[in-house]
C-alpha cells in the first residue's frame, strides 16, 4: 500500500500510521483475485479440477514463460497457468518424473499426501504478508504448499509441529486435515505462491474455533540465526 505521507500533517500522519498497522495486524483470509483493492494480502489466483488422483503422493511442478501465451501452449490437463509476482506461470499436478516440453523449471514440490482415488482440484493463491501479519487458524481438505520468493512464514500445525518458510529454504508441505495458523515472521515482505490441493467435493479451507495455537514459532524464531 503506497502512501505519500509527507504531506499530511503529522497528527494526521499518526493516525494514518496506527489504522495501517492495525489493518495488517488482523488476521487475514484469501479473497478471490477480483476482489483486489492492494498488493498485500492473500489472493485466490485459480481453483480447477485435476480430475482423479490415482497416486498416494503427487508433486506441484512450477515452471515460468515468457508470456502467458507460451504458458498456455504448454500445459497439459492437470496444469494451470497464472500470472503473479511479475511472472507467467504454469503449476501442474503430476508425477515427480513429469517434465514440461518448453517452460524453465522453478521448484519441483512434494511428496504432497492424498487420498487415492478421489478426485482433486488445485487452488493457487498469491501470498504477500508484511512482518507480522497472521492467517486465521483454519484447515485444509488436503495438503497445502508454499513457494516461498521472498520474505519468511512460520507456520505451527495442530502436531505439533513447527515448519518455517524462507526464500531458498526447504518448502512448506502440511497435510491435510491438520489445524494450521501462520505468521510472517523476518523483516522483509513475505512474496509466496501457495496450492492447496483439496478434495473437489470438500471447501478448500475452513476455518478452525476450537483450536488455538501455542506459541511455538516464537520459539522457534528465537533458535533460528
Amino acid at each position: 500500500m503506497t502512501q505519500h505521507t509527507h504531506f499530511l500533517p503529522f497528527a494526521a500522519l499518526v493516525l494514518t500510521t496506527l489504522s495501517c498497522r492495525g489493518l495488517w495486524a488482523q488476521e487475514q483470509m484469501c479473497k478471490p483475485v477480483n476482489q483486489r483493492t492492494q498488493e498485500v494480502g492473500c489472493w485466490i489466483l485459480a481453483d480447477q479440477p485435476v480430475g482423479q488422483l490415482k497416486k498416494s503422493q503427487m508433486f506441484w511442478h512450477l515452471d515460468i514463460y515468457p508470456s502467458l501465451a507460451a504458458a498456455q501452449a504448454d500445459r497439459s490437463p492437470r496444469g494451470t497457468v497464472m500470472e503473479s509476482l511479475g511472472k507467467a506461470w504454469l503449476s501442474t499436478i503430476e508425477d515427480a518424473e513429469w517434465r514440461s516440453s518448453r517452460g524453465s523449471r522453478v521448484a519441483l514440490i512434494g511428496p504432497l499426501p492424498v487420498v487415492q482415488g478421489e478426485e482433486y482440484s488445485a487452488q493457487y493463491m498469491e501470498a504477500i504478508f508484511t512482518p507480522g501479519m497472521k492467517s486465521n487458524t483454519h484447515t485444509h481438505s488436503g495438503p497445502e504448499a508454499w513457494y516461498t520468493i521472498a520474505g519468511e512464514t512460520c507456520l505451527e500445525s495442530s502436531d505439533g509441529r513447527v515448519q518455517v518458510g524462507r526464500a531458498g529454504g526447504p518448502t512448506v508441505i502440511v497435510p491435510g486435515g491438520l489445524f494450521m495458523h501462520l505468521t510472517a515472521t523476518g523483516k522483509d515482505q513475505r512474496r509466496a505462491l501457495v496450492l492447496i490441493l483439496h478434495e473437489s467435493s470438500k471447501p478448500p479451507t475452513t476455518l478452525v474455533h476450537d483450536w488455538s495455537p501455542k506459541g511455538l514459532c516464537k520459539t522457534e524464531i528465537k533458535r533460528s540465526p
